[in-house]
């Protein structure tokens, strides 16, 4: 039964203040030219798989469990690795930030969602409240305190796809929760993570492919590209992955998404560290709002939707 205790909490707070952090240093490196979006991606998981290679590389010989569940590994190196983050870094072409992240933290409605349609776990009312409640939290961070402005808010190419990406990750963090018959649980951590990231690698070159042969694709490598480019491989891929997996099988992935919703929390607060600003009152009036959409989504224990787990 998932358990909503302070090791789970850390691990999901650590995964997404990383995952903050990746949100600007992509929106630099791609705002910038620095990077194609889809080699950003490919250069990320490439560098990510090879400082994991020396802790993971028995996920690859001939009697790994790994290759009876291939299959499975496909979707998930797909879904969590390949697609979302190649959606993610498309998005910030086209699409502003504050729809970038607002559209993101509709992720609790679609995990509930996906959870009711295709694995049967019924949401609670409270579980809807708390879900509402953590999305206006974000709201309130993303508009400054002034809700009104979410009136003028104009849907592009770039917020279809950053949609697109919050479904799937809606999946992945499902087919985490239910490993079915994969023994996965039971592999050394970076065996399973080693996993992920080279199946996800090797979507992400195939998704790269169609950059180069447009003729789209480019790299400018220097000191400080590639300080940011070394920071995403480690914190928000390796690190913040590691942490989510373990965040989802502690708490669920319904209370997990919740979590989510401190990414544009913490992605205004380092924005603002780096501009020299202050923290405002309508941070800590957001932060408090996404908490309680956290405490009410989960306070339940017992509730239809653990009953399921």
């Amino acid at each position: 039964m998932p358990q909503l205790n302070l090791a789970t909490i850390s691990y999901l707070l650590i995964a997404t203040a990383l995952w903050a952090g990746n949100a600007i240093a992509g929106r630099v490196l791609v705002a910038s030219g620095a990077v194609s979006p889809i080699t950003l991606s490919a250069v990320r998981w490439g560098l990510a798989a090879l400082l994991l290679l020396p802790f993971g590389w028995g996920v690859f010989k001939p009697s790994s469990a790994f290759w009876k569940n291939k299959k499975r590994f496909l979707l998930l190196g797909l879904f969590g690795v390949g697609s979302y983050n190649v959606l993610l870094y498309l998005a910030l072409q086209t699409s502003t930030a504050i729809n970038v992240t607002l559209i993101g933290a509709s992720m609790p409605i679609w995990m509930l969602f996906i959870g009711a349609v295709f694995y049967h776990v019924k949401p609670s009312l409270l579980q809807l409240v708390g879900a509402v409640v953590s999305l206006v939290g974000v709201a309130i961070v993303l508009t400054r305190g002034d809700l009104s402005s979410l009136v003028s808010m104009q849907m592009v190419v770039g917020d279809l796809l950053i949609m697109l990406a919050t479904i799937l990750w809606g999946f992945y963090s499902w087919m985490l929760s239910k490993p079915g018959k994969s023994t996965e649980r039971n592999w050394p951590w970076a065996d399973f993570l080693m996993a992920q990231v080279f199946v996800g690698l090797l979507w992400t070159g195939f998704f790269d492919g169609f950059e180069i042969a447009a003729g789209h694709a480019h790299l400018d490598l220097n000191l400080w590209t590639g300080s940011l480019i070394l920071f995403v491989a480690i914190g928000p891929s390796l690190i913040a992955y590691r942490c989510w997996g373990l965040g989802v099988n502690g708490a669920g992935p319904t209370v997990a998404a919740f979590f989510a919703n401190f990414i544009p929390l913490f992605t205004a607060l380092l924005s603002a560290a780096m501009l020299g600003e202050p923290p405002q009152l309508f941070h800590g009036l957001a932060f408090a709002l996404i908490v309680s959409g956290i405490i009410v989504s989960s306070r339940p224990r017992n509730s239809r939707i653990y009953s399921k787990f």
